[in-house]
């Protein structure tokens, strides 16, 4: 990457822009958190209702239905950490999946071999930003892929398990 002149308003925008990502990563955990809440706590609530034979069908729809966005919603919020466990020699600074600003990915180095890539990238204007705009393109990928797409899933199956137990309830009242 080359940066002509790096200035104040790139460094800004750069700034901005990491920001805003932590707070769509914060607001992802809380929606997760919030399905997993009322999810979990009408399981109990339609356990009672197992006893009724009209409404057993819509309770048994509910709490599947519950376990599954609970399950959805814990998989969103659950901290991810890429790769292999422990420290490794084969990490490889120049991988695409590779991002220097991250911890998951630098806990992978001993410390000489991360210090040595840092002071790479730190005497180098356009490495710099390079370094900030890939941890920013990884962190939406992840947000996309990893946060948002499971706390979707888990809003599909909560509304999905309310309309189809409702429906179930009033077919099974009425008749």
């Amino acid at each position: 990457m080359e940066i002509r002149q790096p200035a104040v308003h790139l460094d800004h925008m750069i700034r901005q822009t990491r920001a805003h990502h932590v707070q769509l990563s914060s607001m992802a955990d809380m929606k997760a958190n919030m399905m997993l809440t009322v999810a979990a706590l009408l399981i109990p609530l339609s356990i009672r209702f197992l006893d009724d034979p009209r409404l057993q069908l819509a309770a048994l729809t509910m709490i599947g239905f519950c376990i599954l966005t609970v399950l959805l919603a814990a998989y969103a919020a659950m901290p991810k950490v890429l790769g292999k466990k422990g420290p490794s020699k084969t990490i490889n600074p120049d991988d695409p999946s590779f991002n220097l600003l991250f911890f998951g990915s630098f806990t992978k180095m001993d410390y000489y071999e991360f210090e040595h890539a840092m002071e790479k990238v730190m005497n180098d204007h356009g490495e710099v930003y390079e370094k900030q705009i890939k941890e920013i393109y990884l962190m939406g990928q992840y947000l996309a892929r990893e946060k948002y797409r499971f706390v979707r899933l888990a809003y599909i199956s909560f509304i999905t398990g309310m309309v189809i137990s409702s429906v179930l309830y009033v077919v099974r009242v009425l008749l």
